[in-house]
């Protein structure tokens, strides 16, 4: 397999990354989420501090996610996320609008030679 090549995410798209992965994972903290979305990526993506945490508290803001805080894995105090439902609702407004536009994309490139 091709070695993944890595890339900065657009604009928004980490709000819809991260509100899939706390979808599908359930409650996390920060450090959790990063991984996972590398994970998924498979290489391609590498999130660090300077970029979750920020994207976790506009979404916060928005009420798209909460946060309380727990002990993690390791035993240390940290503050775990999780999706609202307006998190949820947005989420699917998001991927719809996704779709839309990977569909419009994919029909350009089709038309170019």
């Amino acid at each position: 397999m091709k070695p993944a090549t890595r890339f900065d995410v657009p604009y928004g798209t980490l709000d819809l990354l991260v509100l899939r992965a706390l979808e599908s994972m359930g409650q996390q903290h920060g450090y959790g989420i990063a991984r996972r979305i590398e994970q998924v990526a498979e290489g391609a993506l590498q999130l660090n501090q300077g970029t979750i945490y920020p994207a976790l508290l506009r979404l916060e803001q928005r009420r798209w996610i909460k946060s309380e805080w727990g002990v993690s894995e390791n035993n240390r105090r940290a503050r775990f996320y999780s999706i609202t439902a307006a998190g949820r609702k947005q989420l699917a407004s998001e991927v719809e609008a996704w779709g839309q536009t990977v569909a419009m994309v994919n029909r350009m490139l089709e038309g170019q030679s």
